[in-house]
């Protein structure tokens, strides 16, 4: 008998909130056709106020009725289209279904007189809605709860009961939140969350990572247990002449099929896991904004259906789209301010970047936010998520500073959601929080010498530079030293030298990292044949004040003249002592990599300040040696074994999570043992690049939004 009270009274108040919702969004059409000129809800002739308001109550309830009904079906038939222009669709999808729900009422009482006032009006109503059921939810609190627990139950009944009996493991990556950053936006009072778990309940430590400090390297050592031969974000491999890219949907796949072939593991998620708004999946089987199958094409590459499962739900499209016109005006609005300011350094921040800034703090956080809260209640054994929110605005704003002060703010409120609602999971959780890198600060390469670092190759290689180079000091130097060691005349009337035959140089660019490759020198070029090639190339880049050292084929050249062959004890170790601790073993370790580049460049890095150069337009930047971008954070529940107190390398950060994984119990089969590591013969690159572990052809999970208020009866 109590439990049909219980439901009746459930029932009741779920009416009772339905008609509050329908009410308000009643008043808040007559409000709209009263102030907006070309909208009415009243015949030509004019009615009386209790028509005019049944007319409004028609259009509420109809436009209700169909977001209710329509906004899935034709959010799925968008499913194709790209994220960023499906998040810019929400205001005409919302104005569209706007004028049919007006049509709709009797005598043509209803009617906007032009598309863009529909967009208007919809968008105010959906938000005045979504803000009227959060208002609901909050007051009453048992609702809220006993909404969660239902469709945790609902959840459980349709994939059975939690693998094993331990508690879960919740990965949260904070993309770019280096160790220094993490502690003093915690003893600020800037993560609040964060400073109570490590008050009460967490211990943090720094880790370092390889050579290649940037997402790519270390997410897949991380997921695969293996980054090997990732020598940065961006590389040229002469046996395939293509250009490898980390955030390429191909290259991607291409990496995770080596990790998984190299380690003959599918990863750290394969069982029961889910990988959310990764570059790789980890061997997951529930997939979200996974880059690594997004080249993929038919029904099984369903790695975007996260974005459906979210923007199904009009409510959260309206206020996904809201706060992304929002963060796109703070964008400029900072812009400016920082132009006017006359801020230093700085980078431009025009173009498309307010879009794509706000495409990463709005629209990519929300949907992976919403997708962990639903494997929580989903009950899943483990799961992956990377925040990339505070990476994107600090490249362009500085990893210290008010910009990136308000997205940590934002990202610890992220964490407290999540946080609230695992507390209504079928299971137990527990919260590991990391990062793939830090972000050292610094001027740019080029704003700093005038050139950037492909003018400085050409010209040392005596090829042309660009006009600009050419009037810069830096430019003018290295031009002189290229036709002095080529024994030619300095040419006063600005004339370049010009090499005799052979294709250009490949320069490429990875933050304060950069990767020269010659295409008509097969394999990997020797000191002496770049030096028979290019005479003045190798003397001009280590003599320049804005390169740390160089590498080329096993040894380490210096300003000054300086070398050390990494095969000789020591002597690597006090050329790169300035780099800190471990430099000479990561390069070491890259040196050995198939593909690395014929020159790797790594900028100056001072000590005292801990800044570098980025040789991409970065006052933020990570992907070599120097500074903080080379110290991540790994936060770990006290009742979680002790990680060894020295971590280096992705890889070993992957053997710590696995371990945790083992002790909790996540999976009741035991995660197999990672076998040794071998180099994979050149010819094993298949024709295509789609992973070969089974585990790896996934499908997506249903999400729930990731506001704080009620929580759909059903999600897809």
């Amino acid at each position: 008998m109590a439990r049909w009270r219980g439901c009746w009274r459930a029932a009741g108040g779920a009416l009772v909130r339905v008609l509050l919702v329908w009410a308000v969004s009643t008043l808040t059409l007559l409000v709209l056709a009263r102030i907006l000129p070309d909208f009415r809800l009243q015949s030509a002739d004019g009615d009386s106020v209790t028509r005019v308001g049944l007319t409004a109550a028609w259009g509420a309830g109809a436009f209700g009725l169909l977001t209710a009904l329509v906004w899935p079906v034709v959010v799925r038939a968008l499913l194709l289209v790209p994220a960023l222009v499906l998040g810019l669709l929400v205001f005409f999808l919302n104005g569209s279904l706007l004028l049919m729900a007006l049509s709709l009422i009797p005598d043509d009482r209803g009617a906007a007189a032009a598309p863009q006032t529909a967009v208007v009006v919809a968008a105010v109503m959906s938000a005045v809605a979504s803000a009227t059921s959060t208002a609901l939810a909050v007051r009453d609190d048992e609702a809220y709860r006993r909404r969660l627990y239902r469709l945790a139950a609902r959840r459980r009944r349709r994939r059975g009961p939690p693998p094993g009996g331990g508690p879960g493991l919740v990965f949260l990556q904070l993309d770019g939140v280096g160790y220094g950053v993490l502690r003093r936006a915690a003893a600020d009072g800037l993560m609040p969350t964060v400073a109570g778990w490590l008050e009460h309940s967490h211990r943090v430590m720094p880790w370092r990572t390889d050579w290649s400090s940037q997402t790519g390297a270390s997410q897949l050592g991380i997921l695969h247990g293996s980054n090997h031969d990732v020598p940065a974000f961006r590389w040229y491999e002469k046996d395939t002449g293509e250009v490898m890219v980390c955030n390429r949907p191909t290259s991607a796949a291409e990496l995770q099929r080596r990790a998984v072939a190299r380690t003959r593991d599918g990863g750290l998620l394969s069982l029961d896991g889910a990988s959310r708004g990764n570059l790789f999946s980890g061997g997951a089987d529930q997939l979200a904004l996974v880059l690594s199958v997004a080249a993929r094409r038919g029904r099984a590459n369903r790695s975007r259906a996260g974005y459906f499962a979210y923007f199904s739900d009009p409510a959260n499209a309206v206020r996904t789209a809201l706060s992304f016109v929002a963060e796109a005006g703070r964008e400029v609005g900072q812009s400016l301010r920082s132009r006017l300011r006359a801020e230093h350094p700085r980078v431009a921040r025009g173009g498309l970047y307010p879009l794509i800034r706000a495409f990463a703090t709005v629209v990519e956080r929300d949907v992976v936010v919403s997708a962990v809260i639903g494997d929580l209640l989903a009950g899943r054994s483990a799961v992956y998520a990377d925040l990339v929110a505070y990476d994107e605005v600090a490249h362009h704003s500085g990893p210290h500073g008010r910009d990136t002060d308000r997205v940590l703010a934002r990202l610890d409120r992220s964490l407290a959601l999540i946080a609230r609602v695992a507390e209504h999971a079928p299971r137990e959780y527990r919260f590991v929080l990391l990062s793939d890198h830090g972000q050292s600060p610094g001027e740019t390469f080029l704003s700093r010498y005038g050139l950037a670092l492909e003018d400085l190759v050409r010209a040392g290689c005596g090829l042309p530079v660009s006009r600009r180079a050419g009037r810069t000091r830096s430019g003018a130097e290295a031009r002189a030293a290229v036709l002095a060691a080529l024994h030619r005349p300095v040419e006063e009337d600005g004339e370049e030298a010009r090499s005799g035959s052979g294709s250009d140089p490949v320069v490429l660019a990875s933050g304060n990292l950069g990767l020269i490759s010659f295409p008509d020198l097969p394999g990997r070029a020797t000191r002496r044949r770049i030096e028979r090639a290019y005479p003045a190339l190798l003397p001009t880049l280590a003599g320049h004040p804005g390169v740390g050292f160089l590498l080329v084929d096993g040894e380490v050249l210096g300003p000054g003249g300086a070398s050390a062959r990494l095969d000789v004890p020591g002597a690597a170790e006090e050329l790169l002592a300035a780099f800190g601790p471990g430099a000479a073993d990561a390069v070491r370790r890259t040196d050995s990599f198939p593909h690395v580049a014929d020159v790797m460049v790594n900028s100056a890095y001072d000590p005292r300040a801990g800044t570098v150069h980025a040789f991409e337009e970065q006052i933020g930047s990570h992907g070599g040696l120097g500074g903080e971008q080379g110290r991540p954070f790994l936060m770990w529940p006290t009742d979680l074994s002790q990680p060894d107190p020295e971590l280096v390398g992705a890889e070993a950060v992957h053997e710590v999570l696995r371990r945790w994984l083992r002790e909790h119990d996540g999976p009741q089969v035991p995660l197999p043992a990672l076998p040794a590591m071998t180099p994979l013969p050149e010819d094993s690159r298949p024709d295509d690049h789609r992973p070969q572990d089974r585990r790896l052809e996934a499908d997506s999970s249903g999400t729930l939004p990731s506001a704080p208020g009620p929580v759909p009866d059903e999600t897809r």
